[in-house]
């Protein structure tokens, strides 16, 4: 059973930034993989980020050059620097990760981006 906390949501101005944290009960060196994922109202969940356990990263193709997913080891932490953000951001994110067969997900926290 792994437990994920995220932290670091609110509001803030288009082209502003916040950083995403997303802790781990497990040792996050462990996990296959971690994402982030977000879903805004009347939408389906999506991909925005993504880091298997030898380090490469994905992103989803409206955030590229905007966020940039990271991890730190030391503190079973991973994180989502978001930059240049856009009122279209606006959704609830939420931390994921991949140990053995199954997925698990935090609770989510609230990104709002006014124009």
């Amino acid at each position: 059973q792994v437990q994920l906390v995220e932290s670091g949501g609110g509001l803030v101005q288009a082209g502003g930034s916040l950083r995403l944290s997303c802790t781990a009960s497990e040792n996050i060196f462990n996990l296959d993989a971690m994402g982030w994922y977000r879903q805004a109202p009347g939408k389906q969940r999506e991909l925005v980020a993504g880091i298997i356990r030898g380090g490469v990263t994905n992103y989803g193709d409206s955030v590229k050059g905007r966020f940039t997913i990271s991890r730190d080891n030391s503190k079973n932490t991973l994180y989502l620097q978001m930059n240049s953000l856009k009122p279209e951001d606006t959704a609830v994110y939420y931390c994921s990760a991949l140990f053995g067969p199954r997925d698990y997900w935090g609770q989510g926290t609230q990104v709002t981006v006014s124009s």
